[in-house]
């Protein structure tokens, strides 16, 4: 690092240009990996001690400064650094890649681009969002030091871009109502004057009457209520258009372009903040806000790290918006939704019985690999969906669809309107409504498939499976001497995959509207009438998604041992439901004593709760990340629930018989007055002791 004596020499030499003492006096502040924000603040106030010490250096620096900044442009960099490209994910990742490789010349009157320069490092954006506000406007000052003149001309002139890029930006506001995806979502936008279209007009007013001030050099004041009434509108708006994609359905381009509206909206009432000559302190305050955010931004502009994670998110909303929407139905609160998913639960574990069943059939004909893999992902893929359409539960295939559910009542809570007490309550029913339909599927496919090998042995005098088999099947399923629970966790990571392709294809027959493509369908008019083909239609459009997730994650389960074959690696998965199955079918052969049979069940369960543990950790990951949240305190969290389970124990297992109201209801924009609390204290124990 240079000295200060050092720095100084270099800022007073005359050949050193505006951008080289801006990336110098960066250079020198920038704390180093062994040092903390509290470093650069130190040597902050050492250059500015320093400057104010040589006069001389400090005109020089200033001067030169103010020189660069009557030239200086900063359109681009308001009206677009830190907004999503209107160019498309694609493209934009392309040029970035491109851009790293050979990299275009910089235009060091372009502010966009002197920020790139001067903020060059990856973790630059990281230690100017913690240097205090005080610091940071404490050393703009020292390095522009203007003369009253000066600072207005600069000011006026930095103000004109401003209302230039605020201009633009309302017209690309207006504009983007015209786009396909929101006209498919809105048709009737176009036949009234839009809130977009409303700001664009007041914008434009507004920046008028201020341009024509400052040329004027006139005092106006700034009114711009009415325009921040618009602002709130077009967000309102778009609010709605995202709640109508839910079931309309979505597309990455449309996520893509109501985040960059709403990213829009947000600089536009962010350049209005600094505008404002009301609240001058707020003014200070905000702009320098905007300047670390576009610290943040110019940091990211070329990596593609960052854009790939951006973007990632926006798609994983639009998978998972479905999921959040079709999560409530698997979280039973009553005793009647409990009971219901125990038999739901049961008729899986039923189906699931003859699919092993048949899986050792298939397993028995000694056929090449290839075309067993088939066969069994086949067995599998088409035996779940057979269990959907059934209205039966395949247990583990839910947590995708409640972590989703849960990950939107975390979205609520960090805008206020949620505790950590209901949250609480909400993962006691989810963890209660897994547990009753775990049991069912392996209480009845164990029993099952006993009677089902009891009876074959009987009949047929020999058993279901060998003797190499049944060493194979337990073995298997046996946590310390296989790798049972690995393999458990790779078949959770499908069960989380499976979830995803839940939620894309229920989005994508929304935004087919495949319903009324499969009514009108030329192929299907004379094979069904009418009434046939809308039921088909509504049917298909309705559970494609479950459809299609149940065959892929069959598929899945079949492929994967194959996988590890071809690669010679210990690759294959286990699955609570079917090893509950194959302890069924091998203590029928062999009748152990009730410990091997207690054991060995308790394993079936391991099972499923590393399945369990594994596809809701990851669905719930990508839920909050998708709506950029996160749980804010998880000790509040874990106390809120041993306070609930404390409550009731048997809540975790077993619903009480009225239960709390449902979660749905997780908003509180006004804390309860002392009488609501006491009521509510009253009826949440008389539902316990219930």
């Amino acid at each position: 690092m240079l000295k200060l004596a050092t720095l100084i020499n270099q800022l007073a030499d005359e050949d050193t240009s505006a951008l080289k003492t801006l990336s110098l006096v960066v250079d020198w502040i920038r704390p180093q990996r062994s040092e903390t924000v509290h470093n650069a603040v130190d040597r902050m106030k050492q250059l500015e001690a320093a400057l104010t010490e040589n006069l001389d250096v400090h005109l020089a620096v200033s001067g030169r400064l103010q020189e660069w900044l009557d030239q200086a442009q900063f359109f681009q960099l308001l009206s677009g650094l830190g907004l999503y490209s209107r160019r498309g994910f694609l493209k934009e990742i392309g040029e970035r890649l491109y851009e790293r490789i050979n990299p275009a010349p910089k235009d060091r009157n372009n502010v966009k681009n002197v920020l790139f320069v001067v903020f060059h490092r990856k973790d630059d954006a990281e230690w100017i969002h913690r240097i205090p506000d005080e610091a940071l406007i404490r050393l703009l000052t020292t390095l522009w030091h203007f003369s009253p003149s000066a600072l207005e001309r600069t000011r006026n002139r930095i103000y004109s871009q401003m209302l230039n890029a605020l201009e633009m930006m309302s017209i690309w506001v207006a504009a983007e109502e015209l786009e396909p995806n929101i006209l498919r979502l809105n048709p009737k936008i176009i036949d009234r004057e839009s809130a977009f279209v409303a700001l664009q007009r007041e914008i434009a007013a507004l920046v008028q009457s201020w341009g024509h001030a400052l040329q004027e050099k006139e005092s106006v004041e700034l009114d711009d209520a009415h325009a921040r009434v618009l602002i709130e509108q077009c967000r309102e708006e778009i609010d709605r258009l995202q709640r109508k994609s839910v079931t309309a359905g979505s597309t990455m381009a449309l996520t893509h372009l109501l985040e960059r509206l709403h990213q829009t909206l947000d600089r536009i009432e962010h350049l209005l903040d600094i505008l404002d000559p009301a609240d001058p302190v707020k003014r200070l305050n905000r702009s320098v806000e905007l300047f670390k955010t576009l610290v943040q931004a110019s940091a990211e502009r070329h990596g593609v790290r960052a854009l790939w994670r951006a973007n990632l998110r926006l798609m994983s909303r639009s998978v998972t918006e479905n999921a959040s929407d079709h999560g409530e139905h698997y979280i039973a609160g009553s005793r009647k939704e409990y009971l219901a998913m125990l038999a739901s639960g049961a008729g899986g574990g039923f189906i699931i019985a003859f699919m092993a069943l048949i899986k050792i059939q298939i397993l028995q004909l000694d056929l090449t690999k290839g075309w067993e893999t088939l066969w069994v992902s086949l067995n599998y893929g088409i035996g779940f969906m057979i269990i959907h359409m059934l209205h039966c539960t395949v247990a583990t295939k839910q947590p995708a669809m409640t972590a989703a559910s849960i990950a939107e009542k975390v979205e609520q809570g960090e805008q206020g309107r949620a505790n950590a007490r209901k949250l609480a309550e909400l993962l006691v029913r989810v963890g209660r409504t897994q547990f009753v339909a775990i049991m069912g599927n392996v209480a009845v496919a164990l029993s099952v498939a006993f009677a089902v090998g009891s009876l074959y042995s009987r009949v047929q005098g020999v058993p279901l499976i060998s003797t190499e088999r049944y060493d194979y099947m337990l073995t298997g399923i046996h946590p310390w001497q296989s790798l049972a629970l690995m393999y458990a966790a790779i078949a959770g990571v499908w069960l989380f995959f499976s979830g995803l392709v839940a939620g894309y294809f229920d989005n994508r027959a929304a935004y087919l509207n495949l319903a009324e493509r499969l009514e009108q369908h030329p192929l299907l008019r004379p094979l069904m009438p009418p009434e046939t083909r809308a039921r088909f239609g509504a049917y298909v459009a309705e559970h494609y998604g479950a459809l299609m997730s149940n065959f892929v994650f069959g598929v899945l389960l079949g492929v994967t041992g194959y996988i590890g074959y071809l690669l010679a690696l210990p690759i294959d998965i286990r699955h609570v439901a079917f090893s509950s199955a194959d302890v069924g079918y091998a203590m029928s052969v062999f009748i152990p004593g009730a410990s091997d049979f207690a054991l060995f069940t308790l394993f079936a369960l391991l099972i499923g709760g590393v399945n369990l543990i594994v596809s809701f950790t990851l669905a719930l990951n990508v839920a909050l990340r998708a709506r950029n949240t996160r749980i804010s305190s998880f000790p509040k969290l874990i106390k809120a629930w041993f306070q609930v389970v404390a409550e009731n124990p048997m809540a975790l297992i077993y619903p009480p018989r009225d239960p709390l109201p449902e979660p749905d209801d997780l908003k509180e924009a006004q804390p309860d007055s002392p009488q609501t609390k006491a009521e509510n204290k009253e009826q949440r124990q008389k539902a316990l002791q219930k």
